[in-house]
């Protein structure tokens, strides 16, 4: 079975073609600045790799490109476009239509309704999958909702201390995100250790970050709350904030709600803090040459994770794993020795020098001979996630 999967930006379509027979990847691609005069093509398909200019209109066309991409006569790995059993797509919120379900009005629906609390996510979905509803209906679209990993957690870590009405007739929870990150990570850790009784605590961390609580494979509590803005900060988004601080910021500045929401969501985070970039790459690098505010901005970030890292080992009872992921788990250095640093204390130690020496890509255990807790970084892999989900959704 050949599965497509898709990964969605409001003028973005990325792709990965999966033969799940035995999970091998036969291709990616992507495409940037849909709708705009020039779109930007890229493809990588066995020894081919090709990068073109051109006007694509619509995330529709999007896929009409990424098809015949795939079914090309000279490079392609695709007889035809019968040959996808199905499209995936790593959406992100619909409330309690959870978990892994094909794509119907119902869905749709609901997600377009909810998208006050994924503002950047599903509109660009909702749109999308409407459009290749229509374009390609001999073709099964699955959602695999970000969500749905974390139905696991349990009311206490779930619920927000509200009327309890709104946590029964409004879906007003703690959702959590990154389910499709979180699940690799529990699943592949268990692999490598050989254990399926550990106690992990994932730390996804990229432009979007989130903390996880696993014990048994099963989600237990999540950093993001009823939005992808709750939790840690991220590149340009808030994080954990008071909302009495709101009409606060409204009387003082004359904005509405909807442009503090905005701000909140677009100026806030890492970027907010230093004035500079929300990119930890680029607060690094102006952190070395003596940036103040990247400095602090990186401090927060960091004094964040361990918050949360810290409160997950209580309610876990202990951890035996922490593992790194995402585009800065995976490649700062600095961000890994920040956030375990002085927990002598909680058996976790790191080794300085494998630490450093983690090359891109790779899967590896970073932690001192004498520490008690394993500390990885291990890339994730989101789509095989959603290509496994996909498949079994479609039969």
């Amino acid at each position: 079975m050949k599965v497509l999967v898709a990964n969605l930006g409001s003028t973005s379509f990325k792709y990965r073609l999966f033969d799940l027979s035995d999970e091998t990847q036969l291709a990616r691609g992507g495409i940037d600045r849909i709708g705009e005069a020039e779109s930007h093509c890229a493809v990588e398909i066995g020894d081919h790799c090709g990068e073109t200019q051109q006007n694509i209109p619509d995330h529709a066309a999007a896929v009409g490109i990424c098809l015949q991409q795939l079914t090309d006569p000279e490079y392609g790995c695709l007889k035809s476009v019968d040959e996808v059993a199905g499209i995936g797509f790593k959406a992100v919120f619909a409330g309690s239509l959870s978990g892994v379900r094909i794509v119907d009005a119902q869905l749709l629906e609901k997600m377009e309704v909810l998208s006050d609390i994924a503002p950047a996510h599903n509109p660009p979905y909702v749109s999308a999958m409407r459009q290749l509803r229509q374009a390609f209906p001999q073709i099964p679209l699955v959602a695999a909702l970000e969500t749905g990993f974390h139905e696991t957690i349990p009311f206490e870590h779930r619920a927000y201390a509200v009327p309890y009405e709104w946590y029964t007739g409004h879906e007003i929870r703690r959702w959590g995100f990154h389910g499709a990150s979180h699940r690799f990570i529990a699943g592949r850790i268990a692999e490598v250790l050989g254990r399926d009784d550990l106690k992990v605590i994932s730390c996804h961390l990229g432009g979007s970050a989130s903390i996880c609580a696993i014990r048994n494979g099963e989600s237990q509590a999540a950093s993001m709350g009823m939005s992808p803005q709750g939790g840690l900060p991220n590149n340009n988004r808030v994080g954990d904030f008071d909302a009495y601080a709101i009409p606060v910021i409204m009387k003082a500045t004359g904005l509405t709600f909807e442009q503090v929401l905005q701000e909140m969501s677009s100026k806030g985070g890492l970027l907010g803090v230093s004035g500079l970039s929300g990119d930890c790459r680029d607060l690094e690098d102006a952190a070395a040459e003596g940036h103040d505010r990247a400095e602090k901005a990186l401090r927060l970030f960091e004094a964040s994770i361990r918050s949360y890292v810290g409160s997950y080992m209580a309610l876990l009872g202990g951890v035996d794993v922490i593992v790194f992921t995402g585009g800065i788990g995976e490649n700062s250095e600095r961000i890994r020795t920040h956030v375990t640093r002085n927990m002598e204390w909680a058996d976790v130690e790191l080794c300085s020098e494998k630490n450093s020496d983690v090359s891109r890509g790779a899967e590896v255990c970073i932690n001192a001979e004498s520490s008690g807790v394993q500390v990885w970084v291990i890339p994730t892999n989101e789509e095989i996630v959603v290509a496994r989900q996909t498949a079994a959704a479609i039969g």
